[in-house]
């Protein structure tokens, strides 16, 4: 079905869920006011990102009342958000959860948490297991945490799994300035939307955050990427935006008719060879 996306690029608050959570309510509350029927967050939107020994303070349960909200408010309009959870069994993930019809759909753990350069989520954070699509009103989509994304097995797993919507939340902070590209880190991300979107015949919905946190800056830039790996509409850089696009199911059926990338794929091919590997490294 053909339906509207809203991206919120907003700034979230460092540890803050209160101040976080109203932005999120007024983020949805224009989200509906302008005729969107799925809003998409970034990644930790209600606790902010390097949150270090934080974490135990701002994850909720799944029962928690924020999510009693957010499970309300999607009765009006389907939500992907990001927030640290906390299972019974005292772990911490970084998850983006789906909420539509008054009810949680999707529970995504993010998988490949890094620790390198400014990124320490492995000391703190516990890794999710799996990937999973999952059917909506739009269809069958797959969520994505940031570095998720770069795991080229991640939106294939996705994509084989039947997912025709990628929905990646981020909070990418911005790196590398050159002369013909700009911003390192909107570039590489731009190229990668759009080539997972190409090879996948997918679509792309990417939302990252905007604002400061310990002196690192996040760039946005978020966007909708089309199946042939044309964006839609894109953010700006290092602003707070609210990015409004159509998504076409005619996009989708004429790519998948040109260019059947996922019609030929030969997944039995792809377990073979996987397991063949696995057992060679022993």
């Amino acid at each position: 079905m053909d339906f509207t996306v809203a991206l919120a690029q907003i700034k979230p608050k460092l540890g803050c869920l209160d101040d976080n959570m109203a932005l999120v309510e007024a983020a949805i509350e224009k989200g509906i006011a302008q005729g969107a029927q799925l809003i998409v967050f970034p990644e930790l939107a209600l606790t902010g990102y390097f949150l270090k020994d934080l974490v135990p303070d701002v994850a909720l349960g799944l029962d928690a009342p924020q999510i009693a909200r957010l499970k309300l408010l999607s009765r009006r309009i389907s939500v992907a958000i990001g927030l640290v959870e906390v299972t019974a069994d005292y772990r911490f993930f970084n998850t983006a959860l789906y909420l539509e019809g008054g009810e949680i759909l999707q529970v995504h753990r993010k998988v490949y948490l890094p620790t390198y350069g400014l990124f320490d989520e492995q000391r703190y954070l516990a890794r999710g297991e799996r990937f999973r699509a999952f059917d909506t009103r739009f269809g069958r989509l797959g969520m994505l945490i940031c570095e998720d994304m770069w795991h080229l097995s991640a939106p294939y797993i996705l994509a084989m799994d039947g997912a025709t919507t990628l929905v990646c939340l981020s909070s990418s902070p911005g790196r590398g300035i050159s002369e013909a590209e700009g911003l390192g880190s909107a570039a590489a991300w731009q190229r990668l939307t759009s080539t997972t979107a190409m090879f996948l015949n997918c679509r792309v919905l990417y939302c990252n955050r905007v604002g400061y946190e310990d002196g690192i800056n996040f760039w946005g830039g978020s966007e909708v990427i089309a199946p042939s790996g044309e964006v839609v509409r894109r953010g700006l850089l290092l602003e707070e935006d609210f990015v409004l696009a159509g998504v076409e199911e005619g996009a989708l059926r004429r790519e998948r008719i040109f260019s059947p990338m996922m019609r030929d794929e030969n997944l039995a091919i792809t377990v073979k060879e996987l397991k063949r590997i696995d057992r060679e490294r022993g």
